[in-house]
């Protein structure tokens, strides 16, 4: 009985043997190295950021808070503060500090945005803190107007005024007005408590709350908005309005008293 020759293979079955070895490989590579590559490279985005934010921090911020963000009797400790911290002093002109007193004023920022990120880079790798909000957390799209004007007056009215106007403190310190402040550094003021504002954190306050405070003041503070009782006098409330009792009003019956008076003395003289 003849032995059965061995069947011979197909020619072309070794290149698709190939073909499907180089299916399957590039399939797992684009399964796991893109987010591995893109993990990587948002690492090396993020040491890079701090890097940048060192040096930056180094010349700004070292000669008051350190070399290493510690703290000095010129400035106090960073770490821990978190980047919201940064990009909201930093991003409202109030640091570098241009000269020291009771309470460091808003001005012009120094650094541009992209500064900023680098240095609350730099501040959060200290420890950590509160990041920066994104724009879903501060935009007033959506919110609760007439919730947030209610935790407005219980929570921030008694420093900065009902509508946000602002007011005097103690000791040469005072709450800033409010009116058009960016909403993202609002939401941060509320996050990190800055100098003499109480921190309200998403423990205390919720993302919710804050995002409803920002919808009432950007409301209260805009061109919309009415007055019921007429002339608002700044929405300074009832001190400028006292004010304006006092000096105008008994001024100006003070005036037509001293006109009556004249008028009678003439006419009992003639």
């Amino acid at each position: 009985m003849k032995k059965l020759s061995a069947r011979r293979r197909h020619p072309l079955a070794a290149v698709v043997v190939l073909l499907f070895a180089l299916a399957v490989t590039g399939g797992l590579y684009a399964a796991f190295a893109p987010a591995d590559t893109a993990k990587a490279d948002d690492t090396a985005a993020q040491s890079l950021a701090i890097e940048e934010g060192k040096k930056l921090y180094s010349v700004g911020c070292a000669s008051c808070h350190g070399t290493g963000g510690q703290g000095t009797t010129d400035g106090p400790s960073l770490v821990g503060v978190g980047a919201s911290a940064v990009d909201f002093q930093v991003g409202t002109g109030r640091m570098p500090l241009q000269q020291q007193g009771a309470q460091a004023p808003k001005k012009k920022a120094i650094y541009d945005q992209a500064q900023i990120d680098q240095l609350a880079a730099y501040i959060a790798s200290l420890g950590a803190g509160p990041s920066v909000p994104s724009k879903d957390q501060y935009s007033p799209d959506g919110a609760d107007i007439a919730k947030g004007g209610e935790l407005f007056r219980t929570n921030c009215a008694q420093c900065h005024n009902f509508t946000g106007k602002g007011g005097a403190l103690s000791n040469g310190k005072f709450a800033p007005d409010l009116t058009d402040v960016n909403p993202k550094h609002i939401y941060e003021a509320m996050q990190t408590g800055p100098q003499n504002m109480p921190s309200f954190p998403d423990t205390t306050m919720t993302e919710k709350n804050k995002k409803d405070i920002i919808a009432y003041l950007d409301t209260v503070n805009s061109s919309k908005s009415e007055s019921p009782g007429g002339l608002e006098l700044g929405g300074l409330g009832p001190v400028s309005e006292g004010l304006f009792a006092w000096i105008f009003g008994l001024g100006a019956l003070i005036a037509v008293a001293i006109w009556v008076a004249a008028r009678t003395a003439k006419a009992k003289k003639s």
